[in-house]
């Protein structure tokens, strides 16, 4: 079982950055893949990247290029990334295992001029 718990959102302008953090407790952490997805107001939830066991990552079309995903194992973080933020990107983030089993509680991003 995990517990996962995201950090670092907050209000940014357009074309700034801001890195998430997921923690994560629990046991066998290194064997779950864990991905980001995030929900604006009155859209259903989305994909936004997968951080694989292995250290590799995929990403949506919408983010590719802008925002990178990386894990460390032993501090038992996966971490989002985000440049070049644009208002579209306002969503609450979760970062939650690959078969969704376990969420965190999620942070909010909001990206405003």
């Amino acid at each position: 079982q995990l517990q996962l718990v995201e950090s670092g959102g907050g209000v940014v302008q357009p074309g700034g950055s801001l890195r998430l953090v997921c923690t994560a407790s629990g046991r066998n952490f290194g064997n779950y893949a864990i991905g980001w997805w995030r929900q604006a107001p009155g859209k259903e939830r989305e994909f936004v990247a997968l951080s694989w066991t292995g250290g590799t990552s995929n990403y949506a079309d919408a983010v590719k290029g802008r925002f990178v995903s990386s894990r460390d194992n032993d501090k038992k973080t996966v971490d989002l990334q985000m440049n070049n933020l644009k208002e579209e990107d306002t969503a609450k983030y979760y970062c939650a295992t690959r078969d969704r089993e376990y969420w965190g509680q999620g942070t909010q991003v909001t990206v405003s001029s």
